[in-house]
């Protein structure tokens, strides 16, 4: 609408004084790990495979070969994640980005289709590690801020409290009163009926084509993460392994895997792993990712073989996670949306 134009300066000035606080939770950010020894790198947007997760949908652009060749694919990366890990491979220990990352058809409140992710790894760390990182990390990020609290729509969350941690299986007793691991004797293949029927139980509607992650993410985002993350920070940790993605099942139950999300103000902040090493565990959760993708949506996205020769060539064991670092700016500013601490929204 004509006169509403971010750049107009009656506009821009509303979200000035956010903006303002996340020039200081970006140096803030670049303190606390050049304090930990931690080399700040940057790695292309343009690659083969633009990450494989099912459920993201990626910007596809090519490369005109400028000699005469047939074009070559490319895509805008949705995370760095395999160009870092190759960098852990050439010997970089503990590495960190501020990238800038792109994923198609989403935009809400909380989601933007370019958007800025804190990845960072740690060679020889664990994912206990990790949680004490990100701890650390929000808590000077808040004091750079000036902030004794996260807001977001009239409720706080206190930094600097204790954070609690729970189980997703203890998350979905106590907030659905399901044991999600009794769905899954066989913790790869999960049975999609035991889940099913806990989840009507519960009076959540469930569709015969929906499969158990679906009942597992209805559950999620009805009954779980509404609860996360109110008056403290809650890390929700040891997903069920066939939820690992990236991450290594756990030594201490192989039914779950190292991986942890936090949650304040019922807004997820992070996803971290505890790194599976394995090139050839990779490729088969890569295939099967890439079958399920032409299953549901009828495309599928290149292995990035580099990737997979980098791990075979011995990535060393390590820990890392991306951090949605606008969700937190918007948390320490208490603004409604991503908008109001971007300097400039992406058009539409």
């Amino acid at each position: 609408m004509a006169g509403k134009e971010w750049w107009r300066p009656e506009v821009f000035a509303r979200r000035k004084a956010a903006l303002d606080l996340r020039g200081r939770v970006v140096n803030a950010t670049r303190a606390f790990f050049a304090a930990r020894d931690f080399a700040e790198v940057e790695t292309p947007c343009l690659q083969v495979s633009p990450g494989l997760e099912p459920h993201l949908k990626a910007f596809a652009t090519a490369f005109a070969d400028p000699f005469g060749g047939p074009d070559r694919p490319l895509y805008l990366h949705t995370s760095p994640e395999f160009a870092m890990k190759k960098l852990l491979v050439a010997g970089v220990p503990r590495l960190y980005q501020l990238a800038k990352v792109f994923r198609n058809a989403e935009r809400s409140a909380t989601h933007h289709p370019e958007f800025t992710m804190l990845e960072w790894y740690r060679a020889g760390a664990s994912i206990e590690d990790l949680m004490a990182d990100t701890e650390a990390l929000v808590r000077d990020c808040a004091k750079a801020a000036g902030v004794g609290l996260l807001r977001r729509r009239g409720t706080t969350c206190d930094p600097f409290a204790p954070w609690r941690r729970l189980s997703v299986a203890e998350a979905f007793a106590e907030y659905a009163g399901i044991d999600v691991l009794a769905s899954a004797p066989d913790p790869w293949s999960p049975d999609r009926s035991v889940l099913a029927t806990e989840a009507a139980r519960i009076g959540l509607s469930v569709s015969p084509s929906d499969s158990w992650e679906d009942i597992f993410f209805k559950v999620m985002l009805d009954r779980v993460e509404p609860h996360l993350g109110f008056d403290r920070p809650v890390i929700l940790h040891s997903y069920p392994v066939s939820m690992a993605a990236l991450s290594r099942p756990s030594p201490a139950d192989p039914r779950v895997a190292e991986r942890f999300e936090a949650y304040a103000l019922g807004v997820e902040l992070c996803n971290a792993f505890g790194e599976l090493t394995d090139p050839a565990e990779q490729r088969r959760r890569f295939t099967a990712d890439m079958d399920l993708k032409q299953a549901l949506y009828g495309e599928r996205y290149p292995l990035d073989e580099d990737f997979l020769t980098a791990l075979d060539a011995g990535m060393p064991d390590s820990a890392g996670i991306a951090l949605g670092f606008d969700r937190l700016v918007m948390l320490l500013a208490g603004t409604e949306t991503i908008d109001d601490v971007l300097w400039a929204p992406v058009a539409g």
